[in-house]
């Protein structure tokens, strides 16, 4: 195991990862994010370098935690090798197996990998698989001029508004999603839509693999063209920061499918497969 902190290296990682797109896509937004500022206080693990073969992102074991914060303790890992992967979890000290937490990616195999370690730690695993979509360049993305005369104030979310979007939010309701969603919008670009009166009626925000999620409209103010204004200034946002603008979509959903096919952005040929994984010690306090 190698813990990767010189800057240089982390740049040339981030070059590296570019060339192994989409498999890369949520470690690249990971390392993105610590090569600027590092807002969210996560490290780099590798199994070699230069010519590795599994890249873990996490959390710096410095950083305070809440062992019961999944949101939080989130893994994102990229790998050209499944055995190097598994034998980078099997190491010590690489995953903190005594917290629930999730380990995000793109590899189809990642939770049968996954599995094999977590069932011989005894930990609780569940996996939700989305489409992955990117959108286009932004020379390429569809005018916005239009949904911008009618509309309400465009602006940015700030954390006071961090209590709507856990209410709101399908994964939310808890006291560890709603710190979580306090500090992404402040660490990571965001996008609403206010109404007259200053509250936020539609949004997007980034994640901490720069992964833009929880895009929603309240629906009494739904078919007015806020989702698709959000996502496409979003979108732009992120692009202009030099951040690929990526994101995520259940099958069933869709009313954003139909959103993200409306405004040709490119479904990816891998899916992106979120695991939960939970110690048995917590499964009970977890729900599970």
């Amino acid at each position: 195991m190698i813990v990767l902190n010189c800057s240089t290296k982390l740049l040339i990682l981030e070059k590296m990862l570019k060339s192994h797109f989409p498999e890369s896509l949520k470690v690249y937004g990971a390392v993105m994010n610590i090569n600027r500022g590092n807002p969210f206080q996560k490290e780099v693990v590798l199994d070699s370098w230069p010519d590795f073969k599994a890249v873990v992102t996490r959390r710096q074991r410095e950083a305070e935690t809440d062992d019961l914060d999944h949101y939080t303790n989130a893994y994102a890992v990229f790998y050209k090798d499944a055995q190097a992967y598994r034998q980078l979890l099997e190491e010590r000290d690489v995953i903190n197996w005594d917290q629930i937490f999730q380990i995000q990616g793109l590899h189809s195999d990642l939770y049968d990998v996954s599995k094999a370690v977590a069932d011989s730690k005894f930990l609780d695993i569940k996996l939700t698989s989305f489409r992955a979509v990117r959108f286009s360049p932004v020379s390429t993305l569809p005018d916005i001029s239009s949904l911008m005369g009618s509309s309400p104030r465009l602006t940015s979310l700030s954390v006071a508004d961090a209590d709507l979007l856990n209410q709101t939010w399908s994964r939310g309701g808890n006291v560890q999603c709603l710190r979580y969603l306090a500090n992404l919008i402040s660490c990571f670009p965001s996008v609403c839509v206010r109404d007259e009166r200053g509250s936020p009626v539609s949004w997007s925000i980034t994640d901490q693999f720069a992964t833009m999620c929880h895009g929603y409209t309240l629906p009494e103010h739904r078919r007015k063209g806020y989702s698709r204004l959000v996502a496409l200034t979003l979108a732009r946002k992120l692009q202009s920061r030099g951040f690929p603008s990526q994101g995520n979509v259940l099958d069933g959903n869709t009313s954003s499918i139909g959103l993200l096919e409306s405004v040709h952005a490119e479904f990816l040929p891998c899916r992106f497969r979120r695991l939960i994984l939970t110690p048995a010690a917590f499964s009970a306090q977890a729900g599970l």
